[in-house]
């Protein structure tokens, strides 16, 4: 028997294309959409689930390190043991590249809840209000024991930030050849890219990005943080427990997210293209 195939970014399929009146069959390429369950062990727990995404494979163990970080389940590499593909015997081949363990070196900063999203996760019926969101956002980043977030970001000039979406379509490469996927990056605050990232799903480009630091050992309180799509409430939730110091978007932000900006003193920026941009929150970092 061979040995499994791990899953790819994007997979060959047929379609028929119409065009001025005809049809014509051809190849096309669709980006990957697979699941991956995040578990996690420590000294004393085995490994568990916590959490369940639906996302472009690749990066795998970025992504589940990166997801731990800003739930604060880890404050940095010192807390993480090994991150590698789970290898239990009930798993069948198809599975065993979609399941990641993430083994720690002690016990949890928090607790992992098992959940199928962030912070933001809970239902429109649990009696959750927004207030209380980021009343709990808050409070999980002043909590942080090892996480500089006390410098300040260096300023961010207005041409760099009209140069961010480009600079980020740049590195989109699946994208290309799918157009299927969103992208995170970060970058300098001279607009140069420290890692860039693509995934179907927004927060986990953002998670992959934010775990590639992490893993490498290097901050993750970077001056610039740019997104394809739009700001939600989760997006800007990572950005402030990454600690960044300007989020950059294509798109619009919501209102609970501007909310959460602003009371973290995170700067967010939308409608980003070289001739424009708005700013919704902490402006004096752009001196506007």
């Amino acid at each position: 028997m061979s040995p499994p195939r791990r899953p790819g970014p994007s997979v060959r399929t047929r379609v028929r294309e119409v065009r001025n009146g005809g049809a014509v069959v051809r190849e096309d390429r669709l980006a990957t959409e697979e699941p991956l369950e995040i578990r996690c062990s420590w000294p004393g727990v085995d490994g568990h689930r916590v959490a369940v995404t639906m996302r472009t494979p690749g990066q795998d163990f970025e992504l589940a390190a990166g997801f731990l970080f800003a739930e604060g389940v880890v404050g940095g590499q010192e807390h993480l043991h090994t991150v590698a593909y789970c290898t239990d015997t009930n798993l069948t081949p198809e599975q065993e590249f979609n399941v990641v363990t993430v083994d720690l070196a002690g016990p949890p900063l928090r607790h992992p809840a098992v959940r199928y999203g962030g912070l933001a996760g809970a239902s429109s019926a649990c009696g959750v209000c927004g207030t209380e969101s980021i009343d709990d956002v808050l409070a999980l980043v002043a909590s942080f024991p090892t996480r500089d977030h006390a410098a300040t970001p260096p300023p961010v000039d207005r041409a760099v930030v009209h140069g961010l979406p480009d600079r980020l379509r740049e590195a989109q490469r699946v994208f290309d050849t799918t157009g299927g996927l969103h992208a995170a990056g970060l970058f300098t605050a001279h607009g140069e890219p420290l890692v860039v990232r693509e995934d179907i799903g927004r927060h986990n480009a953002v998670d992959k990005v934010v775990g590639a630091r992490l893993l490498a050992g290097a901050t993750t309180a970077v001056p610039v943080l740019a997104v394809s799509g739009r700001i939600g409430f989760e997006i800007v939730q990572k950005a402030v427990a990454a600690g960044v110091g300007l989020l950059a978007a294509v798109g619009a932000p919501s209102s609970l997210a501007v909310d959460l900006a602003r009371r973290a003193g995170l700067c967010t920026v939308g409608f980003v293209d070289p001739e424009r941009f708005v700013v919704y929150s902490a402006p004096e970092r752009l001196g506007v």
